[in-house]
């Protein structure tokens, strides 16, 4: 595969030796990039894992607060995907859920220390909020590689299609159908799976056809907001992808017909 064009770093003069360059100052445009989409991406994840057992009263009904930083991660990896191409999104697919996986490791760590007298959390109210986060966690990991993996596949079929042509189409359409796998996975998984673990809370205790009823709705409800969301970002990717181009000069990843992308 030929690799796309991509803009470095002045090169140093040639009466410095390589060695002598400061090692940030060889590292070139395109990764710089790839650094800081990869950190933003990284931040939305862990950070919508953390919130995502809040829910948010809204005048349609319930919906998670971690609906706000998820989209964010589906925008960059259409981002990866375009100019980095499959195996770079999927190479940021997997550093998010090793990441995602770390953050829950030391949250399960920090909650099970002893705690001081003194602390602004008490135990339990600490446990609420990250040591329970069990269920939520690989709810959303599974949700989160299944879309992903779906969004990327899609994106990669519509600009071989369009031979790289529309780009909303290719941003849009694979966001839009990796969303509702990923919104009907998390809240089936989580809602059921919380609502068998506590009977004594409020789904818990509804009968299997009313907590059905519910969760589908609350699926219906965030997928609505994650496609007028989707909608609503068109603009931001074309922003991006003309700022990486004209400014940075960094090309898209060609199209490969065959052999591994």
């Amino acid at each position: 595969m030929t690799a796309p064009t991509r803009n470095a770093d002045p090169a140093p003069s040639n009466s410095v030796p390589a060695s002598d360059v400061p090692a940030f100052d060889r590292i070139d445009v395109s990764t710089k990039l790839f650094i800081w989409l990869a950190s933003i991406f990284v931040l939305c994840l862990v950070l919508g894992d953390v919130i995502g057992g809040k829910l948010l009263r809204t005048p349609l009904g319930e919906i998670s607060v971690g609906i706000l930083p998820f989209p964010v991660t589906f925008l960059l990896t259409d981002v990866v995907n375009d100019f980095y191409g499959k195996r770079g999104a999927r190479f940021l697919t997997l550093l998010g859920f090793a990441m995602a996986v770390l953050a829950w490791v030391i949250l399960q760590a920090s909650t099970a220390l002893p705690i001081s007298s003194r602390s602004y959390f008490t135990q339990a109210e600490f446990a609420k909020i990250f040591g329970g986060s069990a269920q939520l966690f690989v709810a959303s990991m599974i949700a989160f590689l299944v879309g992903q993996f779906l969004d990327i596949q899609v994106f990669q079929f519509w600009k071989a299609l369009t031979n790289s042509k529309h780009l909303w189409l290719r941003a849009t359409g694979s966001t839009l159908l990796s969303q509702i796998v990923d919104t009907v996975a998390i809240n089936v998984i989580f809602w059921t799976w919380a609502a068998a673990s506590d009977p004594t809370s409020e789904l818990g205790q509804m009968p299997s056809s009313q907590r059905w009823g519910w969760i589908f709705a609350k699926i219906g409800r965030e997928y609505g907001i994650k496609l007028v969301v989707a909608v609503a970002l068109t603009p931001a990717v074309y922003a991006i992808h003309a700022v990486v181009v004209k400014r940075l000069g960094i090309a898209p990843e060609p199209v490969v017909a065959t052999g591994r992308a």
